[in-house]
């Protein structure tokens, strides 16, 4: 396994981070926003975002009329590989699960 996708992971870890990243799915919101969602405070919600930053998952921005706001979104293509890892570890596991079905019903011969 890559360590992007250990990143990824370790930052989907926590509930409160894949909540945020659910609603960053739904449309692009401040660091306020998603406290205020999530019901945390603000230095618990930057800490959520800086791992979520930090795992590849979220980039900010700033708009226009104001470069003091950060606005978060996901960031395209942050799961990908993590996609294709969960692909081929499924795919695996079928695999090993049917051989394993084909051995117990056949009596193990």
């Amino acid at each position: 396994m890559s360590a992007r996708i250990d990143r990824t992971l370790a930052a989907l870890a926590d509930p409160y981070r894949r909540r945020a990243v659910e609603l960053l799915g739904q449309r692009p919101r401040s660091a306020g926003e998603l406290a205020g969602e999530l019901g945390l405070a603000a230095p618990a919600m930057s800490r959520h975002l800086r791992a979520l930053k930090a795992g590849g998952l979220v980039e900010d921005s700033h708009p226009v009329f104001d470069a003091r706001v950060r606005i978060y979104s996901l960031k395209d293509g942050a799961t990908a590989e993590l996609k294709q890892w969960l692909a081929e570890t499924e795919a695996l596991w079928t695999h090993q699960l049917a051989a394993f079905k084909a051995h117990v019903e056949g009596g193990g011969e």
